[in-house]
């Protein structure tokens, strides 16, 4: 018995430090990387932290003991960071005259070969894919322009890269509905960038906003975590997270240029409890928190990682949202049933 009132103690020290980092990690939606870079990064360590605490809660719970209250209340406080990491219901309501809207990051089909098929083989199998699911506007990231890439769609904006190292690839939107109006922001970003088209249904405007914040270029499967190169990660990670929030702020200054129901689509390269993703939700509705189901894990890693996203304006209702888990990339494709009327 004296064993395990130690092994408890020990246990406890432990619950309490992951939930103090939690309850520290509930100030990074508020404070910009351009004044405190540091606090950023616990950012990306957020789910494990609720995980984490969640396991402790249960863990105390079944001992029966009152150090349960500790997660428990340090959850509870947070409740909105859990509803964005884990959803247990999805809404599903199809309606004929929804608009299915698919972000995807589709690694420029795999020309450098990650995965063991070739490029056409990967083109094929996104195509198929695509015929498959059959969206009303997709919004491609790393899209592959040096190339004759095409889909059935009768309108479309393809954008390169504005640096021209990468000027190969950039950003794509295809739609179904008439385009009158693209354009690109030109993210001052050695290969990301965010562009935008203004659609057309039922005599109303929309503008689409296709985003790529700045990349963290992590490979944790190559780093070498010594003390010199940890110092040289972590100063890339606070550079890659002030880069995404001047990116963030330009983007939320064009999106005040005009007066359009939005849509913001895309690749943030972060996570739903960081600084850019807040400002760029703002009173906008996630399409994962309001219609998805489980962890709307859109990153191929062996956290649940959702940097991909489908905000709306709140008139534009959101029916429905999947994230599907094929692999033809290190992202997962995600659509929205959205309904405009």
């Amino acid at each position: 018995m004296k064993k395990l009132s130690w092994l408890n103690k020990l246990l406890f020290i432990l619950n309490s430090l992951f939930a103090f980092l939690l309850l520290l990690s509930y100030l990074i939606p508020f404070i910009s990387p351009n004044s405190f870079p540091t606090i950023s990064i616990f950012s990306l360590v957020v789910p494990v932290l609720i995980i984490m605490n969640i396991l402790f809660a249960i863990y105390w719970a079944l001992k029966l003991k009152k150090q349960f209250l500790l997660s428990t209340l340090i959850l509870l406080i947070g409740f909105q960071y859990v509803n964005s990491l884990y959803k247990v219901s999805e809404k599903k309501i199809l309606l004929n005259d929804d608009v299915k809207i698919m972000s995807y990051n589709v690694r420029l089909f795999n020309i450098y070969k990650w995965k063991k098929e070739d490029k056409e083989e990967t083109l094929k199998l996104v195509k198929d894919f695509i015929k498959e699911k059959d969206p009303d506007i997709i919004c491609f990231q790393e899209f592959l322009t040096a190339y004759d890439v095409n889909f059935d769609y009768k309108y479309k904006f393809i954008n390169n890269n504005p640096n021209k190292d990468v000027s190969s690839f950039g950003q794509a939107i295809f739609s179904r509905y008439e385009v009158i109006n693209s354009g690109s922001l030109n993210f001052n970003s050695a290969a990301n960038n965010a562009i935008f088209v203004d659609i057309v249904k039922n005599n109303d405007t929309i503008r689409i906003y296709n985003v790529h914040l700045e990349s963290q270029k992590i490979q944790l499967n190559k780093e070498n975590f010594g003390e010199k190169d940890s110092d040289r990660l972590l100063k890339r990670i606070k550079n890659t997270f002030k880069k995404q929030a001047d990116q963030v702020e330009k983007l939320l200054a064009h999106e005040e240029t005009e007066n359009y129901k939005t849509i913001i689509c895309g690749d943030f390269n972060n996570t739903a409890f960081s600084y850019v993703y807040r400002q760029l939700k703002g009173s906008k509705n996630d399409a994962f928190i309001e219609a998805g189901k489980g962890f709307g894990k859109s990153y191929d890693y062996i956290f649940p990682a959702r940097i991909d996203f489908i905000l709306t304006n709140k008139n534009i209702t959101i029916n429905n949202f999947k994230t599907y888990d094929n692999q033809h990339s290190d992202h997962f494709p995600i659509m929205a049933r959205l309904n405009f009327n």
